[in-house]
């Protein structure tokens, strides 16, 4: 392993107009390591991909991958990098077999190195038995799957995975968490973004959390979490229960701003001394005649992070975008 970084951006800017989508990003990641990358829909996730990944060329700023320059080494990074996006870029009409075949002969592979890398794909994904069926009748998850095959079709030293994960039901997340684990202890360095916070908890050894195209934190998860300090205390108040008194009750206990979800009627407190401070919370209420159908108490998670630090949730707003065709990227390694 060298001592070089296996991607490298610094002070990468790109504008659509007005809009500032990246406004001087820096990031850099390991060699064989996840890195996470944090940020509300319109932060400067995808376009950050689209540039490390040669489809989209920066307006200013400078970035490497696997020790090559994103845009004067663009053909021969091509040739090092896999790719998956939201959306499964695979032909529907052909079968998954057909489509790693494909992507090999893409990517200047033998015809028979192309059938020996679609064959062990398929196994590795567990995608044997659907590999001769069109892949308009594989599920979102099998879609995904194959998707991620054809990004390892010339086992690339590095993979950038946008929001791999987005609609898979909970089975098919942890099952493509154990893909990228595998991959990662091949030696394989993997950038991740995701809106599924527990994702990078899992997974990222470094998280950056970026938004309105700037990075704004980074750090480990344990590291970021100690940012936002302290416990949380989680009420849900019952039906009849007056929620503004329920919020006055709790508010001197509070090392924070209270979080008030009026249609769950959910309260979350920051407070210190958690254990020591329930039990007086709770006689508070019930002095004030409010009644409780939920209480807990927890450390701060990841989404207490992109709370504090966004001011807004992971689904809001939409990112700019070039409205350009993108080329795949073995298409456009030719």
């Amino acid at each position: 392993m060298s001592n070089r970084p296996a991607i490298l951006a610094e002070g990468l800017q790109k504008h659509y107009g007005k809009t500032h989508a990246l406004d001087g990003l820096d990031l850099v990641a390991e060699e064989g390591t996840v890195l996470g990358v944090l940020g509300p829909n319109g932060a400067g996730k995808t376009t950050a991909v689209r540039i490390l990944t040669t489809l989209l060329k920066p307006d200013a700023g400078h970035a490497e991958v696997a020790g090559l320059d994103v845009v004067k080494d663009a053909n021969a990074l091509r040739a090092r990098i896999g790719l998956a996006g939201q959306y499964a870029a695979v032909d529907e009409y052909l079968t998954g077999y057909e489509n790693l075949k494909m992507f090999g002969q893409l990517y200047h592979l033998s015809g028979a190195i192309a059938k020996r890398r679609a064959t062990e794909l398929l196994e590795r994904f567990d995608l044997v038995e659907a590999a001769g069926r069109p892949v308009k009748t594989y599920s979102g998850g099998m879609r995904r799957r194959l998707d991620l095959a054809a990004s390892l079709i010339v086992t690339p030293p590095v993979i950038f995975l946008d929001e791999p994960t987005t609609g898979l039901d909970p089975r098919g997340r942890l099952a493509m968490w154990d893909v990228i684990s595998s991959l990662v202890s091949e030696g394989t360095t993997v950038l991740l973004t995701t809106q599924y916070l527990e994702e990078a908890d899992q997974l990222a050894k470094q998280i950056m959390v970026i938004d309105h195209g700037r990075v704004i934190a980074k750090g480990t998860a344990d590291q970021l979490k100690e940012q936002v300090g302290g416990e949380r205390l989680e009420l849900t108040i019952g039906q009849g229960g007056n929620l503004e008194a329920a919020l006055q009750a709790v508010r001197p206990y509070s090392i924070g701003e209270v979080q008030v979800d009026k249609q769950t009627r959910r309260l979350v407190i920051p407070v210190a001394r958690g254990a020591q401070q329930l039990a007086t919370v709770i006689r508070d209420l019930a002095a004030a005649q409010i009644p409780l159908d939920d209480l807990a108490l927890r450390r701060p998670t990841l989404d207490d992070v992109f709370l504090t630090l966004t001011g807004r949730a992971a689904t809001e707003e939409g990112e700019p975008t070039d409205t350009k065709a993108e080329p795949s990227l073995a298409r456009s390694s030719r």
